[in-house]
């Protein structure tokens, strides 16, 4: 779901705005109360997210290792 913002402050907040955005967060800009535009996280910014994070996974495999037991508790605290 996205968050309502006029365009004035869409524009006096733009900096604010785009930290949120590539945060995950959506917006739509309005005018005069009508939906204009929605600004969303952009579908490349998240495919590099995604490799990224696969990459780091891989350099990190065989490097640490967890029991089943610590897994088992970062779930449970996960679920809190």
């Amino acid at each position: 779901m996205s968050t309502e913002i006029g365009s004035y402050d869409a524009k006096t907040k733009l900096p604010e705005i785009l930290r949120r955005v590539e945060k995950g967060e959506s917006f739509t800009i309005t005018n005069r109360g009508r939906p204009i535009a929605d600004l969303v996280p952009s579908r490349s910014a998240q495919s590099q997210q995604t490799k990224r994070a696969i990459n780091n996974i891989r350099e990190m495999d065989g490097k640490y290792t967890i029991s089943d037991d610590a897994i088992s508790e970062l779930k449970s605290r996960g679920r809190r």
